[in-house]
């Protein structure tokens, strides 16, 4: 796919999906679609498993998980909070990123280290919460569905294993600074003395 195509294909999917969303019944539709229409998937369905039973207690169920990228995704319904921790079957009280810990550490134990999820992404149809297993001090990336079309290439990491979540602050700033160094570079040209400590005091300030 393009990325002009990309684009149009978030957009659309953006708007189809705004103000749905049913964690039984909407999520398997929702990430089949995201997979196909705007990561370009050929064969969805058997590229994301959905429902995994791993046994923490008891036996539980992975919503997402694609093990080709390293991706568990844990799903709540709309409007449901990805930050607030709810009560659980055992009577314990988790944030759904506490949940997706839980499945990950019994994926391990079950599978073996091989198993161990680079991402972890949490949903609720409005928003996407992802987190970088392999860099836990960071602080989590945040992608509002409405803003897809915009930042589509923030979830490349789906189906690339290799493609990394970034921050479009830092990339502005990132951005910023080169254009800086160059302006630095070409200004200095102008001075009679570049090398002098005035010329490189008057050209900081």
């Amino acid at each position: 796919m393009t990325a002009e195509n990309q684009r149009k294909a978030a957009k659309a999917f953006a708007q189809y999906w705004k103000g749905k969303g049913y964690e039984k019944g909407e999520s398997q539709p929702f990430w089949l679609s995201l997979l196909r229409d705007v990561y370009g998937v050929e064969h969805p369905e058997t590229f994301i498993q959905f429902e995994e039973q791993v046994h923490i207690d008891s036996t539980s169920f992975i919503d997402g998980h694609i093990s080709s990228t390293q991706v568990l995704i844990e799903q709540k319904s709309l409007g449901k909070s990805l930050t607030d921790s709810i009560r659980q079957s055992d009577g314990s009280y988790l944030t759904p990123f506490e949940q997706a810990q839980r499945y990950c550490f019994a994926l391990i134990k079950e599978k073996g280290k091989s198993q161990c999820p680079n991402w972890v992404v949490t949903c609720n149809f409005e928003e996407f919460i992802v987190y970088d297993m392999e860099h836990p001090d960071k602080q989590p990336q945040h992608i509002l569905l409405e803003n897809l079309e915009r930042d589509y290439y923030r979830l490349e990491f789906l189906v690339d294993s290799g493609a990394k979540v970034t921050d479009p602050e830092l990339e502005v700033s990132i951005a910023a600074g080169r254009i800086v160094g160059l302006l630095y570079d070409e200004l200095i040209k102008q001075y009679r003395d570049p090398e002098s400590k005035e010329t490189l005091r008057s050209l900081n300030i």
